[in-house]
């Protein structure tokens, strides 16, 4: 079948417009591949470098002391792995407390990581309504079932919204963290929360009735 010279040159203008867009789809394509690989190969790091948080209870009104150890963790020393976050076995050690004034009611215990990057550090465990009876914690009462703790305490959803101890994970190439376990002992039978009260919360809220404070510090990094 002839065709016309008009036809014939809008066929190969249609056909170069087609062409042109085919293209530019196939760089724009090819762009944005590389920018991925780019961004792959070379994230973007990060750096942490940050001033020293202060010790967190030094920030409170003064209270006094009483004695806190554990058969699993040495104050000022290195946490041990067993009891730092997956991989590891993500068991919270065992706790004991003593020499607490006459006048307690109740025990509150959380774990906190004032090193952690953020503005508000990180908590990794509490444990709130401990009754004055209580003096111990053995190994392991952290896990979420609660079947370790003594009647009527229950665990609190710490920042990673898990009711119960999860261990020590600072990232991996920052400083050394500081662990704080305290024990704090209220002038209360029983905290005005529940286990769906925030950590930061329930922490600030124990300040107006803790009447003494048992504070042991471990380190951790990775």
């Amino acid at each position: 079948m002839p065709v016309d010279a008009d036809t014939a040159s809008l066929s190969i203008r249609g056909a170069r417009r087609r062409r042109a867009r085919e293209g530019l789809a196939r760089h724009d394509g090819s762009r944005r591949s590389h920018r991925l690989s780019r961004t792959e190969e070379n994230p973007v790091v990060v750096p942490l470098t940050r001033p020293l948080a202060p010790a967190p209870y030094t920030l409170l009104p003064a209270v006094p002391p009483f004695m806190l150890t554990s058969d699993d963790v040495r104050h000022g020393e290195r946490l041990p792995d067993a009891h730092a976050a997956p991989p590891h076995p993500n068991v919270s050690p065992h706790l004991r407390w003593e020499g607490f004034p006459p006048q307690t009611r109740s025990f509150f215990v959380n774990v906190f990581d004032p090193d952690a990057p953020g503005p508000s550090g990180w908590w990794h465990w509490s444990v709130a309504d401990l009754p004055v009876t209580t003096t111990s914690l053995a190994r392991g009462a952290g896990s979420p079932d609660a079947e370790r703790l003594p009647l009527g305490a229950f665990h609190l959803r710490g920042d990673d919204g898990v009711a119960g101890y999860v261990g020590a994970a600072p990232p991996p190439g920052d400083r050394e963290h500081r662990y704080v376990f305290a024990v704090h002992a209220l002038d209360i039978e029983h905290a005005t929360i529940s286990p769906e009260t925030m950590p930061g919360a329930a922490a600030c809220g124990a300040t107006f009735h803790t009447i003494a404070r048992a504070l042991l510090v471990a380190t951790y990094r990775r």
